[in-house]
């Protein structure tokens, strides 16, 4: 193989790679950014999480109460 041939083959492969390392570093920003976006989701759902947790103990501890209230009269009368 003559050296402009070389050359020129060298100069091919340098730009295949160098669109390979583009797409990897675009693939990468990407990856970043929905991670990002699913730590905020899951931080969001967390939250969420909790204040239901919270309003089922509150509506738990109510119904227990009403049933209370209830024996408390069944037995009264």
């Amino acid at each position: 193989m003559n050296e402009p041939s070389a050359r020129t083959a060298v100069d091919a492969e340098l730009k295949r790679l160098e669109r390979r390392i583009d797409e990897l570093v675009a693939t990468v920003g990407q990856m970043k950014e929905e991670n990002r976006a699913l730590r905020q989701r899951q931080d969001s759902l967390m939250t969420e999480r909790a204040g239901l947790l919270q309003k089922n103990e509150q509506v738990r501890a109510r119904v227990e109460a009403m049933i209370g209230r209830l024996k408390a009269m069944e037995h009264g009368s």
